[in-house]
């Protein structure tokens, strides 16, 4: 296995930006870039391929094996077979390796997203991953509830701070889309971290306000789905975000792709790159459900890029109507 104690790819992104990066306050240390666990469990319906549990778990393994030293997951993700593919992975490579953070979410059941459950999901993770403690915990898509019920005295973030409090949980994160409906959450400021995705990539900046006053309040800030759902990495793509794309937006890709093109650059390094650049990110989460994945992504991650195509990519961002979310 690779040295971890020191910077590995440190001019990662941006000259000058170290491979390991401290989490807000948390005294987390991650990787700039962080392995994503959402396909690793098998969603066929989302990203168009079956996963069997010896290819995720040799996904595992490998990400164990590589410079990577933060993986990303959730309860839900798949009823929880991608934590369990992590925890086997795990298990094989006699425990978590030193270095190694594995950040989860907590998830509801059906409809209940109440403190019984936001503990139970707690616990079910802790069992599935192999781990006596979870060193990063975020609430998960609050928006799917009413801001009352998940802020309910009792309720789900009530829950996750005491975890929090008597120790049982390292720090607490949110990670949600809509990002209106996320200011609110922040403005609680009971969270050390948050996690947007879709929202801040080449063609959406919806995450700008919320973004920038999350780094006033000293979170620290993690940046997922930077592909956009696939669009940015798969040409026959036409969907973003999990909906179908604008004709503008498909339009900026297009263009972008020729831009890329012409610096010599993959358009799916530069939306990669895009992200690992700006310092405000902690980490960037990739997701992976093939071993040789792992391997692809590093390389992307450091390839040398002219430093005149970023320019140019700004200049053919769509406008913010056709963004996920309006601005604010």
């Amino acid at each position: 296995m690779s040295d971890h104690t020191r910077p590995v790819h440190a001019s990662i992104g941006r000259p000058g930006l170290p491979w390991m990066r401290e989490l807000g306050g948390t005294g987390l240390m991650l990787s700039a870039v962080t392995a994503g666990g959402s396909p690793l469990g098998s969603m066929p319906a989302l990203y168009g391929r079956e996963v069997g549990v010896d290819e995720g778990v040799a996904t595992v393994r490998a990400i164990l094996d590589s410079d990577i030293r933060t993986i990303d997951t959730s309860n839900g993700y798949s009823d929880g077979e991608s934590e369990r593919r992590i925890g086997a992975g795990l298990a094989q490579a006699g425990g978590l390796p030193e270095g190694v953070v594995v950040i989860t979410k907590v998830d509801p059941r059906d409809r209940d997203y109440s403190g019984d459950r936001v503990r139970a999901s707690v616990a079910e993770s802790r069992e599935r991953l192999g781990l006596d403690r979870l060193p990063l915990v975020h609430l998960h898509d609050p928006e799917s509830f009413t801001f009352a019920e998940i802020t309910a005295p009792g309720g789900a973030v009530d829950a996750l701070v005491r975890l929090k409090e008597t120790g049982a949980i390292g720090a607490i994160g949110l990670a949600g889309g809509q990002v209106q409906e996320m200011a609110r959450y922040l403005a609680l400021d009971v969270f050390d971290a948050l996690l947007v995705h879709n929202r801040w990539t080449l063609v959406d900046r919806s995450a700008g306000e919320l973004l920038a006053e999350a780094w006033d309040r000293g979170l620290g800030l993690i940046n997922a789905a930077v592909y956009g759902g696939g669009l940015l990495a798969d040409a026959s793509r036409t969907s973003y975000g999990y909906r179908e794309a604008p004709p503008q937006v498909l339009s900026a890709v297009d263009a972008m792709r020729t831009v890329c093109a012409r610096y010599d650059v993959d358009l799916t390094t530069a939306a990669l790159q895009h992200s690992l650049r700006d310092p405000r990110f902690t980490t960037t989460v990739v997701g992976m459900s093939r071993p040789e994945r792992v391997a692809q992504t590093l390389e992307a991650a450091r390839r040398p890029v002219d430093e005149g195509l970023w320019a140019e990519l700004e200049e053919l961002l769509p406008p913010s109507q056709v963004w996920l979310d309006a601005p604010f």
